[in-house]
């Protein structure tokens, strides 16, 4: 019996799932009167730490299944970058906030996984590769979370110090 054939993007229920959800992060809302989309990323984007690392676990989530149903590991490894850019600028403050409302990494994504189908290439395996990966990112989500208790912390102390109303 000959080895089943993964089924076409649009066809595969799990894929249509990516795209939606990668939708809802990067471009689901419309302001008004204009062409300018967002989605909840840059939105959870703004609340400090848990707002970084809850949009970096859904790319990372969508990622896995992408992987799953046949991203080679070239695709993964630019993948991957895709999401590293968004976390590790998205968690600057301000500059992060407004970068995340232009790099829309998950649609970025699910764009290479689509041409990755086009091509004919997508039964390709990249499990080890994404187990570094996922360190990886669970390091830098690490030092996100280390950095921002840091600056909290400094800017506590700071405004401790030298208050900004003196009585």
């Amino acid at each position: 019996m000959p080895p089943a054939v993964p089924a076409p993007f649009d066809v595969d229920e799990r894929l249509r799932w990516v795209e939606r959800v990668a939708r809802l992060m990067d471009s689901q809302f419309r302001l008004p009167g204009t062409r300018f989309r967002f989605g909840l990323d840059p939105l959870l984007g703004l609340i400090p730490i848990v707002g970084d690392l809850s949009t970096t676990a859904v790319s990372v989530a969508l990622l896995l299944t992408m992987l799953r149903h046949g991203a080679s590991g070239a695709v993964v490894v630019r993948m991957a970058l895709n999401i590293l850019i968004d976390t590790v600028v998205g968690a600057v403050p301000i500059l992060g906030n407004v970068f995340d409302f232009a790099y829309k990494s998950n649609e970025r994504n699910v764009a290479l996984l689509r041409r990755h189908y086009a091509e004919g290439r997508h039964a390709g395996s990249g499990k080890g590769l994404v187990a570094l990966l996922l360190l990886a990112f669970l390091a830098v989500a690490g030092l996100v979370a280390w950095g921002s208790v840091v600056l909290i912390g400094w800017v506590w102390h700071y405004f401790s110090a030298h208050p900004i109303l003196s009585t």
